[in-house]
């Protein structure tokens, strides 16, 4: 919820400068003119710019505490080979091609500091990419690797670079990666994946995901 309120706050911002841009270039008269309507330009490009940090902010997750976010399945197509469904919390499903024996899922995260935290605000999350990885190190070195990005759209204005990047700018907010480590794929194994403020955490939910993890142990 805070992040659904937060983006409608940016949004109404960029709104104001929308209409603040609008005023502006309606008013005529030559070199003031002019001036006016470069700023009302700026105006609304920074109403644009505001847009996308809302519509990146909105794709976040709040995080009371620990929560199941995702699960993933493993159908084996061939030697270090598995198609892995990925389900997300709200029911979304989809389908990769990850070469290699393991796959590590990553999350970003924003926590907040100082008297946002103290507010009761909580961390947000949004799961950024899934990937495979290969035991022996000339397999990972020469064999086929594959990444695969998570986010909705390529496009948006990235808010959370953007706070890694310029930490200096919102102190207040602290963005992070967490990751599973990494976890055996096998044939039928179906795993859990947890967030708390610990970082992400994969649990094993079948027989064969048990099994699989028993002899990585070993």
């Amino acid at each position: 919820m805070f992040y659904t309120i937060l983006a409608v706050f940016v949004l109404l911002l960029g709104g104001l400068l929308v209409y603040s841009a609008v005023k502006t270039l309606a008013r005529s008269r030559w070199f003031l003119g002019w001036l006016r309507g470069m700023f009302g330009l700026a105006l609304m490009g920074g109403a644009g710019a505001l847009a996308m940090v809302a519509y990146d902010i909105i794709s976040y997750k709040q995080l009371p505490k620990e929560q199941p976010v995702a699960t993933l399945s493993f159908r084996q197509m061939g030697k270090q080979n598995y198609l892995a469904t990925l389900v997300h919390s709200n029911g979304k499903e989809v389908e990769f091609d990850l070469r290699g024996d393991q796959w590590q899922l990553d999350a970003r995260v924003i926590k907040w500091q100082g008297f946002v935290a103290s507010m009761g605000v909580k961390p947000g999350y949004r799961l950024d990419r899934i990937s495979g990885r290969y035991f022996m190190l000339e397999d990972e070195r020469s064999v086929e690797r594959t990444v695969y990005d998570l986010s909705d759209s390529q496009w948006r204005l990235d808010t959370w670079q953007w706070l890694r990047r310029y930490p200096q700018v919102m102190p207040l907010a602290d963005a992070n990666y967490s990751s599973a480590t990494f976890v055996p794929m096998a044939d039928n194994a179906l795993f859990e994946v947890s967030l708390s403020s610990a970082g992400l955490l994969a649990r094993p939910l079948n027989g064969p995901a048990r099994d699989a993890l028993a002899i990585w142990d070993d």
